[in-house]
């Protein structure tokens, strides 16, 4: 079954005549293509993908389930979303309500002659569980993080800023075949380590500082994301132990994650380690979320997380302590929630590496 079959099922079972697409992510997900600038339109009856000229002979090439037409000045966008919606006979039409504008829901609203009705949740259901396809390009995309870390790894120094570690991240991601960042990369050192979104800057990394790096990188539109702290230098035993702490939280999380279990019961079990050791305090976001086309989608596993992991959901695993002014300290791997356990696609070593 494809995603346009997938995406007609959810269609009947909420009485939906039609749902128009217009997050590129979900664009992404139902049609196959990457950039439209325009709209996808699933109805019971078709299913169309409309761009414009910049577009249109890749969309030719790529869509898939979908037929392309291309929109320009003397027929606009809007005329053949107003055409395709009468011609199917669209009563009730499913627009994406988290991420649609205001603005472009009231032109929706005053020029089609049908009911618009929340439908967010299609996509958020189906985008959750990942066919075996998009775990692959996730390992894919894995795998060149790991080899970007891998050279990195080599060339960390004291000295060194942490936008210049960033710098070699991304670089080297591309390098091994990366399509973009997943997302802005977090290089932190020395005190900054506590701060879990910090920004890289002009800091230089100290001998017997931690340096945490938060990155990942696109394969095939899929994210990948992983987090590393290591000490340059030396660590004196208290980041030893600190470390510890947060690697046997993470092995805690990952025991108890599998398909059927509450997102809540995983952070919970992750939680615990860190509270029996005196560091609850020190814990301060969730244990971990799912990601695919984008880093972070549902569900989660976090204290809210009351939703069952499907089968094929792909979580990341990043319990973390943060000893404000000090140092903080993160691990995260991603894994794939299945029946009876997990998949770990994260292979890069996690025991403390001390440059």
């Amino acid at each position: 079954m494809n995603n346009i079959e997938k995406i007609r099922q959810k269609l009947a079972e909420k009485d939906l005549d039609a749902v128009i697409i217009e997050n590129e992510k979900n664009q992404r997900y139902a049609s196959g293509f990457p950039f439209t600038d325009g709209s996808v339109i699933v109805a019971k009856s078709g299913s169309w993908l409309i761009t414009d000229a910049r577009y249109i002979e890749a969309a030719n090439l790529i869509a898939e389930g979908v037929t392309v037409l291309m929109y320009e000045r003397q027929k606009p966008l809007r005329e053949f979303i107003s055409e395709l919606i009468a011609d199917a006979g669209v009563k009730r039409l499913g627009i994406e309500e988290k991420t649609l504008s205001y603005g472009r829901y009231l032109e929706l609203k005053e020029q089609l002659p049908c009911e618009l009705v929340p439908a967010q949740y299609i996509f958020a259901d189906l985008r959750a569980s990942k066919s075996e396809e998009e775990i692959g390009y996730m390992k894919e995309a894995q795998a060149i993080s790991e080899a970007a870390l891998d050279e990195v790894l080599g060339i960390i120094r004291p000295g060194m800023t942490e936008t210049e570690v960033a710098a070699e991240l991304v670089y080297r991601m591309l390098k091994h075949g990366s399509e973009g960042n997943s997302f802005d990369p977090i290089v932190v050192t020395g005190a900054k380590t506590s701060m879990p979104h910090g920004v890289p800057g002009d800091n230089a990394i100290k001998d017997g500082d931690f340096l945490t790096m938060d990155f990942g990188c696109l394969k095939h539109g899929y994210c990948s994301d992983m987090t590393r702290t290591v000490a340059v230098g030396h660590a004196t035993d208290e980041m030893r132990k600190v470390y510890s702490i947060v690697l046997e939280a993470q092995l805690a999380g990952i025991a108890s994650s599998a398909a059927g279990v509450n997102g809540c019961d995983i952070d919970a079990a992750a939680r615990k380690v860190i509270s029996d050791a005196g560091y609850g305090e020190y814990f301060g976001h969730g244990y971990g979320h799912s990601l695919g086309l984008d880093i972070h989608e549902a569900p989660n596993a976090n204290p809210l997380g009351n939703t069952p992991m499907p089968a094929g959901a792909v979580v990341s695993a990043e319990p973390g302590i943060y000893l404000p002014g000090r140092f903080g300290v993160r691990i995260e791997d991603v894994v794939v929630m299945r029946e009876g356990g997990c998949e770990v696609i994260t292979k890069a070593p996690k025991q403390l590496i001390v440059l």
